[in-house]
Order: C-alpha cells, then structure tokens, then sequence
C-alpha cells in the first residue's frame, strides 16, 4: 500500500522534481497511454539519450495503437534497427493488436491486465499505472533500484530474488499516495541524473542526508554487482553473395531466437561451409574476399563474425523462396529490420560499391 503521508524521500524528490525534473521529454508532450507505453518498452534496458530520436521517428510513422498494430512486423522492427533487443519490438507489436482487438484501443488501466499484455513486465506495467493513470504503483526499473540500494544500503544483488522482493517493498514503502506520476518520474530522473552508476554527483543530491551509502563512503559498492560469469564466445561466418546487379541476399531469421524476424545474411559454421553452398547455389565467383571480424556482444555471450565475400557472375539459376530470401537493392532500398552488424555491413557493401563506381568513372 501507499503511504496517504508522504515519507521524507518523497517529500525530498518532489521538491527537488519539481525545480529540476525532466518535464520536457518527448513522450511527456502530451502524456497519454500509448506514447507513455512505447517510451517504457523503449526505455527498458536503454539509455534516455538512445532512445529519443528513435521515439520521434517510431511515432512520426505509428501515431496511435490503430496504425501500430495494422503495420506490417518487418516495418516495425525496421524503425526498431540499432535500438537492440528486438523481442521488444515484436512484443510491441503485438501487445498493439491485443489492445486494439480486446481493450478497445485503449491501455487497460489494471496492473494485472496490462501485465498480461506481451512484453509488459511488473515494473512497466507499475510505470504506465502511475504515469498514465494516477496510481499509487510503484516502480522498480533500473535507476530506482540504484537509488534504493543506495539509500539503504542494500546488500546483495538486487537480480537475486529475495533482494527484488526486499526492494519492491521498500519501493512500494516511499511511494505517496498522490502525486504518483510526479514521484515515479522524480526517482526515475534522479537515478538517470545524478545518482548514476558511476560517478554519482552526491553533492548535489536532495537524498544525500538520509543516503546510507553516501554517509558510510560507499556509493561505488552499492549496487552489489551481478556475479561474474565468463562469457562464451561464438563464431559464425555471415556469406555475403552480390550478384551481377550489385544486389545483396538477405535471409530472413526465424521468429523466435536472436534477432528473431530480422533480416540477415546466410550463417554458417565455417569458411568451406560457406563457400560449398555459394558454389553450389550460385556458381563460381568472380571475387571472394574475407573481410575483417567483426565482434558483437550479447547480454550472455559474445558472436564473432567472420564476413565472407562472394561476387558472382549469374544468379538466374539460383535458389531464392520468396518469402525468406530477398535481393537487397541499395537504389531501391525496403523497410526491413536490420540486426547492427548486418546494417553494419551493408553499410561496407555499399562503401565497396561506391568506390568501385568512382574509379570505374574516373578511368572511363
């Protein structure tokens, strides 16, 4: 339950929010469900600055519920490309169909039922209750979690579940009954502002006083940090196959599992993997080329990517379905989501290109 009388902290941050809260951001103009919904589901795991020119262009396209959940998926993980953990993405999109099918268009306004909705965690759903709707539901998202261990010098890492429970009661302790947007933006500011995770400005924090972190000379210590666990490393070898129109085969990944839904080349477990399947789909080649790796790194392990060239000559008689393979044509470019490396390389593919074209013309 809420506290009907503030505690001191919230009285302390509302006083601090309300001279130096962020009030500006570009999901608070105008506040309503679905901006305030999309802003959470982007803001989870990512920083303010990331997000916000990735918002803008989100909501210049799908304005409201309605145009998100009619839209095709391979747009909306297109505008999603480079923001990372796409299954947001796809939970995005249909937790917008379920809104639009069963709720009217409209954010039920019950923790409960928007827990229900695909890609809408505790937190989320406490965010969207109190922001949306006035409710008295507190929050527990990464910056109020460092706030919190901080505060009360909460040892152990709060991954851990007896930790979480301990900081979802203390998180439910400070949060006033009124207000309730104000003070969850307060603490989310607060977290995102000052008390970071490295170099917190203390001295110009409004909660230094009560901070027993702070006080004891620890605020580096607190969070407890997440156990280290080595990191496995994979190597996959990404085929990148231009045929004679300097078009580029794509594959589509499965719905399900990294990347899930995005576009990407052909993987393979080796070179000679590689090469005996460009060879026997689509020819000899006319230029192969083993590019530099390239490291990409994943919450639970680290891919590297070998990128293997391959030109060839005729692609007429090649295997291409339809629906999973696609020659990808820098002159006519589609709306598809990219997982980073793969728009990474296209990126060198077409910097390739260019050159190519450059020198043909300067020596013509």
């Amino acid at each position: 339950m809420s506290n009907n009388y503030p505690t001191a902290l919230a009285e302390q941050l509302l006083a601090w929010f309300d001279l130096n809260g962020r009030k500006n951001l570009p999901w608070q103009t105008p506040i309503n469900d679905y901006r305030v919904w999309l802003s959470e589901v982007m803001l989870q795991q990512t920083q303010v600055d990331t997000v916000i020119p990735y918002f803008l262009r989100f909501i210049e396209r799908f304005s409201n519920v309605e145009s998100l959940a009619s839209a095709e998926l391979d747009e909306v993980l297109h505008l999603w490309t480079g923001l990372g953990y796409y299954a947001r993405a796809r939970n995005l999109h249909k937790a917008a169909q379920i809104i639009v099918e069963q709720h009217g268009g409209k954010l039920p306004s019950d923790v409960e039922q928007l827990i229900e909705l695909p890609g809408i965690g505790r937190s989320t759903a406490c965010a969207i209750a109190s922001i949306v709707f006035g409710q008295a539901t507190a929050i527990l998202d990464g910056n109020v979690k460092r706030v919190l261990a901080r505060i009360h010098a909460v040892d152990g890492w709060p991954g851990k579940p007896l930790i979480e429970k301990e900081m979802w009661l203390l998180a439910q302790e400070h949060m006033p009954s009124t207000r309730c947007a104000d003070y969850t933006q307060a603490i989310m500011d607060l977290g995102a502002t000052l008390c970071t995770r490295s170099a917190p400005q203390c001295h110009h924090c409004p909660l230094k006083e009560q901070c027993q972190a702070y006080n004891l000379g620890k605020t580096s210590e607190y969070p407890n940090k997440k156990p280290k666990k080595i990191s496995p490393t994979k190597h996959i070898v990404m085929l990148i196959v231009q045929n004679e129109n300097a078009e580029l085969l794509l594959e589509q990944r499965p719905a399900v599992g990294i990347w899930g839904g995005l576009w990407s080349f052909p993987e393979f477990e080796s070179i000679e993997l590689a090469l005996e399947h460009a060879v026997h789909h689509f020819g000899e080649a006319q230029r192969t080329e083993q590019w530099p790796q390239v490291k990409h790194v994943f919450s639970h392990y680290k891919l590297m990517i070998q990128p293997l060239y391959y030109r060839c000559a005729d692609t007429s008689n090649s295997i291409c379905e339809a629906n999973q393979m696609h020659w990808y044509n820098f002159a006519k470019p589609i709306r598809i989501g990219l997982a980073a490396p793969v728009k990474q390389l296209l990126t060198q593919c077409k910097t390739l290109q260019d050159n190519e074209t450059n020198f043909t013309l300067e020596h013509s």
